[in-house]
């Protein structure tokens, strides 16, 4: 691999950086509420899945004592 001096780094740098697109206001609140409704759905899920194992699991010790 060639080694480029600092000067010509920076520049290369600056050019990647050129080409970095960022996300306006409305994509990055509508991308975190999206965020916010997935993260709800799956802790209500594994809620509801722990629930059902400690209800399960519960029931197997009543009759196993």
């Amino acid at each position: 691999m060639a080694r480029t001096n600092p000067l010509q780094f920076i520049q290369q740098v600056r050019a990647e950086t050129a080409k970095i697109v960022w996300p306006t206001r409305r994509e990055t609140v509508l991308t975190t509420i999206m965020v916010m409704i997935m993260a709800t759905v799956f802790a209500i899920f594994f809620f509801t899945v722990d629930l059902i194992i400690r209800f399960g699991l519960e029931a197997v010790l009543k009759i196993a004592s």
